[in-house]
C-alpha cells in the first residue's frame, strides 16, 4: 500500500516528506514546490477537485491540462477532472481531456462500466471516491472494488480508512501534516514547535 502524501503546505513540510510518495495538487500547488519535487520519491498528480469545491474556486480542465503536460515524465499517474457533487456528465466530459477516472459514491453503479476503458486507455489507474462523510461506506466501497478488474491500479481518494479492503493499491493523506496541529495543542507538547511535532509524527 502506497499512500501520497498531500501537497506539502511549507518548506517544514516538504522537507520531511523527503522520499515520499507526495500528491500534487493543481488546486493548491505553489511555485516553490518546484525546487522540492524531485526529493520526493513518487508523484500523482490530482485537479484538486474536493479543495475547489470546498474552498468555492473553479478548476479550468484545459488550464489543468496545461499544467499536467509538465508532469508526465515525473508523475505515476495523472487523475481527470471530476465533479464531486455527483455531476457525472460532467466529469465524463472532462476526461475526455485528460486524466484517469474516479467512480463516486454519488454516480449510478453502471458508469463503472464506461469508467473502466478510459482508465485502461490511462495509463490503468481508476480512482475511488466518497462524498463527504466517508464513514460508514464500507459495503459500496467493497462492491465496487469487486466489479474493477484486476489488471487496473485502484487509487482510493482519501480512502485510508478503507485500506483493509482488497483491491485498493493507494490512497492519498492529508492527516500527516494536520495531526502534528493537534499534537501542539496537548498540555504536554505545547512548548514544541510545529517542525518538532512534525517529526514526532
Amino acid at each position: 500500500m502506497i499512500v501520497y502524501l498531500a501537497s506539502p503546505r511549507s518548506a517544514v513540510q516538504a522537507d520531511k516528506a523527503q522520499n515520499m510518495p507526495v500528491l500534487f495538487s493543481f488546486a493548491c500547488y505553489a511555485n516553490w514546490l518546484d525546487n522540492y519535487q524531485q526529493s520526493f520519491s513518487r508523484i500523482l498528480i490530482d485537479s484538486g477537485a474536493y479543495s475547489a469545491m470546498t474552498q468555492g474556486k473553479k478548476i479550468d480542465v484545459h488550464e489543468y491540462h496545461d499544467w499536467t503536460k509538465r508532469w508526465i515524465p515525473h508523475a505515476d499517474a495523472i487523475a481527470g477532472l471530476d465533479d464531486i457533487n455527483g455531476d457525472w456528465k460532467k466529469s465524463l466530459k472532462n476526461y475526455d481531456v485528460c486524466g484517469f477516472p474516479t467512480i463516486h459514491d454519488t454516480d449510478p453503479p453502471e458508469l463503472l462500466d464506461d469508467l473502466i476503458p478510459i482508465a485502461r486507455e490511462r495509463g490503468g489507474w481508476i480512482g475511488v471516491g466518497l462524498k463527504p462523510p466517508r464513514q460508514g461506506k464500507e459495503k459500496w466501497v467493497r462492491e465496487t472494488l469487486d466489479r474493477i478488474p484486476d489488471d487496473l491500479h485502484v487509487h482510493g481518494w482519501a480512502l485510508r480508512a478503507y485500506t483493509h479492503c482488497r483491491r485498493i493499491d493507494t490512497v492519498d493523506s492529508t492527516s500527516w501534516f494536520r495531526r502534528p496541529f493537534d499534537l501542539r495543542v496537548h498540555p504536554m507538547l505545547d512548548h514544541l514547535t510545529y517542525a518538532e511535532c512534525l517529526e514526532m509524527w
